[in-house]
Parts: structure tokens; sequence; C-alpha cells
């Protein structure tokens, strides 16, 4: 009896730390959202401006990134990131994986997405099928209800939009299966490692849901739209370290309660 109320009142003291270290939904950034299904009817249009159904481009394992063409950051080198780890990968496209990079700018048309995938194409080995990279625009509408659903957040801003940079790992059967954010460095821009790549795709293959160790920094950083930079998040570390010791209290009580009843 006195260790259920003392779990009672653990969870009480808990409660209040977890909503205090969740906090609102986030503004900009990724919410992973490991498990959890895309819309794979949504239809959008391809670089030569077919419209295709998502349903028939997850075929098989699929790397995934929301980008806008015309952006002045961070997507053409986590774009460039992307065709140097494929050349030195020995996994093979279009029979691996396929890689799907969607406009996040409802503006922009197949024509833009059909000059930056030849841009692309250049890029990578001779040996690159085609059909292993699409490049897609959308309305806003279905844009949005897919970012939702990976947890992908951005805000225009003018011309301009202000979003992160990951790559999300997707089965053919729309299951979100890893979120992966490219390192980066002041020299060589953005870098993903040919290990973490080939992991990524052949757990992905397998169904395996794997959490990003990364998304620690993202969850100690938020965005501050006025200073347009990353702010080391007090209040959410704060948070957590009350929610950390609020449980292991919970532990160390429930442990001690069970001792002293095997001593009576």
């Amino acid at each position: 009896m006195k260790i259920k109320l003392l779990q009672i009142t653990a969870a009480l003291i808990l409660l209040p730390a977890i909503i205090f270290a969740s906090g609102k939904k986030i503004e900009i950034g990724v919410d992973e959202q490991l498990g959890k299904y895309i819309p794979l009817n949504l239809t959008f249009k391809d670089e030569t401006g077919n419209d295709v159904i998502l349903k028939n481009l997850f075929t098989r394992p699929t790397v995934f990134a929301f980008v806008y063409y015309r952006c002045p950051g961070i997507c053409t080198p986590l774009m460039t990131s992307v065709t140097d780890v494929v050349n030195k990968s020995d996994l093979k496209p279009a029979k691996d994986y396929n890689i799907i990079t969607l406009s996040m700018d409802e503006l922009e048309k197949p024509d833009i997405a059909a000059d930056k995938k030849r841009n692309y194409m250049k890029l990578l080995q001779s040996n690159f099928p085609d059909s292993a990279w699409h490049f897609l625009t959308g309305d806003s509408a279905s844009i949005h209800k897919l970012s939702d659903a990976i947890g992908f957040y951005f805000k225009r801003e003018g011309k301009d939009f202000i979003h992160s940079g990951a790559l999300i790992f997707i089965n053919k059967d729309g299951k979100i299966c890893r979120y992966l954010f490219p390192g980066y460095t002041d020299k060589g821009g953005f870098r993903i490692l040919p290990f973490d790549f080939k992991m990524a795709i052949t757990e992905t293959s397998q169904g395996k849901i794997m959490p990003t160790i990364a998304n620690v920094l993202q969850f100690c950083f938020s965005y501050d739209p006025e200073g347009k930079t990353y702010v080391l998040n007090l209040t959410r570390i704060f948070g957590a370290g009350i929610v950390l010791l609020a449980a292991v209290f919970i532990v160390f009580v429930t442990k001690r309660q069970k001792k002293d009843l095997k001593k009576r």
C-alpha cells in the first residue's frame, strides 16, 4: 500500500515536470515522427510536369528531403552531400533505395525542378539511374500535409524560408524509420558518412525504427526567428533535468520499499 502511495505521489510530481519540459509545438525545425506513416495518397508533380502519387514512388526504402530549389542557404550543400555519399556508397540506387526531394515552396514549378535535377545528375556517377531520384513540386495543401506527417516545420520569410536540413528514411509502406542530420564543417559543407547512410537504408528496408542521437542538439537548441540563429534552450534543459530526477526518485523509492517489505 505504501509503495503504491509513493508511486502515485511521485507520478503527481513528475507530471508537471513532463508538461513543463515538453513545451509547445515547435515552429521551425524537426519533430521526429518515428514509426508513423506518411499519407501515400498525396499527388505531386515530378520534374517532367507529370502528376505522381507518392505510393507509386515509394517502392523501396526512400531517402526523402524537404528543400526549395532557389534556396540560397543549406539546401544546395545538403543535396550536394547526398550526391557525394551516393557516389561513395556500395548500395545500388533504384534497387536498394530511391531519393526524393520535394520543394517546400508551392510557387516553384517543374521547370526549376528539372533544372536542378540536370545539375545534380552531373555530379553523380554515370551508372546512376535517372528514375532513382525524383525532384518534386506541389501545391501548398499537399506540401503541408506531408510536412506535418513527417514533423518538418518551416516558415516563409519573404521569398525565402527559415528551415532546418535533414534526411528522412521512409520504407515502402510509408513508415518513417530514421532521421539523419548531416554534420557540417566550414570547409566541406555538409557531410554524410557512408556507414550512416548504408545503415539507415538497411534498417529502413527491414522496417526498423532507429532514434536519432543528434536530436539531443535540437532539443537543447531552439531557433530564434528575430536573431535568425539557434540559441541554447535552458528551459527545456531544466525541465528535462526535473523529469530525469523524478524518474530516478521513483525507481529509488520503489526498490527501497520492496527491500523493507522483504525484511519484515
